[in-house]
């Protein structure tokens, strides 16, 4: 349930703590005197979309949290799958602030949070029903969530959507392989010719460099050659007086003096470690020199050709070697894909087939258990729009199935749409609620409809907000008695202008206005009982409060039973 309400900066709202109980809250208070500004501020819980002027002048920030307790098994299994937890205590903090520039943040138990979660969250805990909530069911969708909420059916419809889902991921591939055929067989000639053009080419990855590398040398070959021939020479070629002829020698020279100047052997051995460098280098030099293949001018124009036959292969499929090589394994790809394309849509619709039988058995079980649903749901809200001043009103359900073609089109909230409908009186044929003319009416239909609901989803708390607009006396009176029977399965709020409704409360708070430091705020407070009997005798009177008034309002709160 929920425990407590802080509001900071909101409006005519400074600050405001307000305790909650069990049971039936009735809210009154004067007009303008902060009641709407509470119920937008929960609906910031909401997750509604926050204005900036909704704080207060002056102020830099708005707030408003929230403190829920003793919260059922089903709704803490709801939470959990939300990954949301109360803490070790059993309590569960949702808070929202603004700001002046418009930011909005967002908390649960102290811990920042998406709007989203705090949104799923809070649609868990907290419901709001406001004068133009008979918009819901105008929503696609609404009277399905509220059958299901009536039938239970979470095993049922968490296999129907499952496999909805794999209908559906079968049905794109299906839908990805419908190529028509005249474009298959173009797309195949294309793909054949562009491997073929690659393969081809005979495409290397590096060859186009080590073929730049080529032809540089060729373009040189006789300056390589004139210089590396005489190189060679020097150090080693030439009859007389190469670089290795003169280190020998000289290695001997020493050698024959090492008896006498000991250093001198050192020196040949130096020497002679040169000279089998020098000839290493030498011989290096000569595999330079030697060029033992085409003439050069022959091969500059072979290497010229493969570089042109490379730079038009890769500017047509990639830029480079190494893109168009990756360009042709992903050619071989789509074609094989292409070429099994009747093979694997063949294997698909059986698939298909196969899956849409599942889908269609659990989409049929969904149905059963919301047709059952709809049964009781009937009989329930006629019940109740019976004590709600409707004597005749005659509520039903109708299910029209969607096919095409023969099948049945299937979407995520199974293959039979619903309509809520509505004979008001006698005579008259049922229209669809969300169609009902009469304010009264509608209002006293939504009551009914979320009173039923509010026993089967388990939803915490319910703020109704001036539900008795168009109606009053004994249907007022009525309206009250429903909302306090409802409280015996749910904690409700009503923000009420009735007397007859708000003489029914177990607690009743109101809302004022007061003068503080020059600025006028909000305050609410319970009443007791000589205060609430004082607060329904001004909803029942005019300027002046009468005793007679007064009279009238104490039987209504100590004898309820009678007024």
């Amino acid at each position: 349930m929920l425990l407590s309400v802080h509001i900071e900066n909101m409006a005519v709202i400074r600050k405001l703590d307000v305790e909650l109980a069990g049971g039936f809250t009735v809210i009154t208070g004067e007009t303008g005197a902060g009641k709407s500004v509470m119920i937008e501020s929960l609906r910031l819980l909401l997750g509604a979309k926050a204005e900036k002027d909704i704080i207060r002048y002056g102020e830099s920030y708005a707030e408003v949290s929230a403190l829920f307790c003793e919260l059922a098994p089903s709704v803490l299994k709801a939470l959990e799958e939300l990954d949301i937890y109360p803490d070790e205590d059993g309590y569960l903090t949702m808070l929202r602030r603004i700001t002046e520039d418009g930011r909005s943040t967002a908390r649960i138990n102290g811990k920042t949070v998406s709007l989203t979660a705090l949104r799923e969250g809070m649609q868990l805990l907290l419901h709001i029903h406001g004068q133009d909530d008979t918009a819901f069911l105008k929503r696609k969708g609404s009277e399905l969530a509220i059958l299901d909420a009536a039938a239970h059916n979470e095993r049922e419809l968490s296999v129907y959507r499952e496999r909805y889902r794999a209908l559906c991921e079968i049905k794109r591939k299906i839908e990805r392989l419908k190529m028509d055929e005249s474009e298959k067989n173009r797309t195949i000639e294309t793909l054949r010719y562009q491997i073929s053009d690659i393969e081809e080419g005979r495409l290397q990855e590096g060859e186009e460099e080590r073929l730049f590398d080529d032809k540089i040398k060729l373009r040189s070959i006789e300056k390589i050659t004139k210089q590396t021939t005489f190189a060679y020479r020097a150090l080693r070629a030439a009859d007389k007086g190469n670089a290795c002829y003169i280190i020998d020698r000289s290695a001997s020279a020493l050698r024959a003096v090492e008896d006498i100047v000991p250093e001198a052997a050192e020196l040949a051995a130096r020497l002679y470690e040169c000279y089998s460098e020098i000839e290493d280098i030498a011989e290096s030099v000569r595999a330079l020199t030697d060029y033992d293949g085409d003439d050069p001018t022959d091969a500059l124009d072979k290497v010229e050709t493969r570089l042109a036959e490379i730079a038009a292969l890769t500017r047509k499929y990639g830029g480079n070697e190494k893109a168009a090589l990756a360009f042709l394994e992903d050619a071989r790809a789509k074609l094989l894909a292409l070429e099994s394309m009747d093979e694997d849509r063949l294997r698909f619709e059986k698939e298909y087939a196969h899956i849409y039988s599942l889908t269609e058995s659990a989409a049929e079980a969904l149905h059963q258990s919301r047709a059952s649903a709809a049964k009781g749901l009937e009989g329930e809200v006629a019940s109740m729009l019976h004590d709600l001043d409707m004597p005749n009103a005659v509520f039903s359900v109708e299910f029209s199935r969607r096919e095409e073609n023969g099948t049945f089109v299937f979407d995520e909230s199974g293959y039979a749409a619903a309509e809520f409908l509505i004979a008001v009186n006698k005579g008259e044929p049922a229209v669809p609620v969300s169609k009902c003319a009469s304010g009264g009416e509608s209002s006293r239909i939504m009551l009914a409809l979320k009173s039923v609901i509010a026993r089967h989803d388990g939803m915490p708390t319910i703020v109704f907000d001036e539900i008795d607009s168009g109606v009053s006396g004994k249907t007022s009176r009525k309206i009250g008695f429903a909302l306090k029977n409802s409280a015996k399965s749910a904690q409700i709020l009503c923000i009420t202008h009735s007397a007859q409704i708000a003489s029914l409360g177990d607690t009743h708070l109101l809302v004022s206005k007061g003068d503080a430091q020059g600025r006028t705020e909000t305050v609410v407070r319970a009443l007791d009982k000589d205060e609430r009997i004082e607060e329904l005798s001004r909803i029942l009177g005019g300027i002046h409060v009468t005793d007679a008034q007064r009279e009238a309002a104490r039987d209504m709160l100590l004898r309820p039973e009678l007024a």
